[in-house]
């Protein structure tokens, strides 16, 4: 069962889930299956040519070197001992190994009920470009579709559009936004929405941070601030800091993830535009390199497109069911 933020999602829901996964990861399955149709067609016994064809395979699909070959390695282990007989059973190994890694990072604690009182508090980052303020706008529609009390905070004070953009999600959601003028402090405008979110016992307090760049030591000394901020505000808060990513980016966006990871306490990671490239294996990369749990996938433009990520339902539709 997928969990959320609050709880588990129905069967009919997972269903729907795996639907829009499959649809969105077709692009990356095309290019991965005709690799891996290759070696199970032409191999009848899973050997050295086939595995290091297998591996390419990976490598084009993002999941980079380094995961690429742990996976190939530990395949190659089993096949020395003789525990690979033929191509399907390479395929269910190959998706166990990727299930294992996923599943690595999403078992941590985010999910268990944290007794502190409201709001949670989730700080959104990230370069311009990633879809970081869109994001911030389809999460809270997606906690308020849960039934949750949700608050917006405009942040990103550097950019006067940043505050437009999340105005419209706010209206669009009917969801309340706290902001300021543009070049406003950030840390203040943070410090007004959580003071009314815990005089209205609001659930959720989604805030969108300007899309700053990890070069600019200035702006990640900002972003340290507003969590100082939040942290003497709200207990525990925040209590997830979201990377959002672009898939497109493949491992360029590994590399942010990296740099914001050491800079910002990211805990979790939002990849949008996965519909959009062939490279989504870029989801197994991160979470096998910078050990942190993808929490959400953009799959569209609509405002229903930001799903919870499921490690099965990633791996049934990327190799088959």
């Amino acid at each position: 069962m997928i969990q959320t933020l609050f709880g588990s999602l129905e069967e009919p829901e997972k269903r729907n889930i795996f639907g829009r996964m499959k649809e969105a990861v077709s692009r990356t399955r095309e290019s991965l299956n005709e690799r891996l149709e290759s070696v199970v067609a032409l191999t009848r016994e899973v050997d050295e040519a086939s595995l290091e064809e297998l591996e390419i395979g990976l490598i084009a699909s993002d999941l980079g070197v380094r995961t690429s070959t742990e996976i190939i390695q530990t395949l190659r282990e089993r096949a020395k001992r003789h525990e690979i007989e033929n191509g399907a059973q390479l395929r269910d190994l190959l998706k166990g190994q990727i299930k294992s890694i996923l599943d690595a990072e999403e078992e941590q604690d985010f999910f268990k009920p944290k007794q502190t009182a409201p709001p949670r508090v989730i700080m959104m980052v990230g370069v311009n470009g990633a879809g970081k303020t869109t994001t911030a706008g389809k999460l809270a529609a997606y906690f308020r579709g849960q039934g949750k009390s949700v608050l917006l905070c405009a942040a990103d004070t550097f950019r006067a559009a940043a505050i437009e953009q999340l105005e419209v999600w706010g209206q669009r959601t009917g969801v309340e936004m706290i902001k300021t003028k543009q070049g406003g402090d950030p840390s203040a405008v943070l410090f007004d929405a959580l003071h009314a979110a815990k005089a209205r016992e609001t659930d959720v307090v989604v805030v969108d941070t300007a899309g700053r760049l990890h070069t600019k030591n200035n702006l990640m000394a900002e972003l340290d601030k507003m969590r100082r901020t939040a942290q003497r505000i709200v207990t525990g808060a925040p209590h997830e800091v979201l990377l959002v990513l672009d898939a497109t980016t493949g491992q360029n966006g590994l590399q942010q993830a990296r740099l914001f990871t050491e800079s910002a306490g990211v805990t979790g990671i939002v990849l949008t535009k996965l519909d959009g490239t062939a490279k989504g294996g870029i989801v197994v990369a991160i979470a096998n390199e910078l050990h942190l749990p993808v929490r959400y996938v953009g799959v569209g433009e609509r405002l229903e497109d930001l799903l919870p990520f499921d490690s099965q339902s990633f791996v049934d539709s990327l190799l088959g069911s």
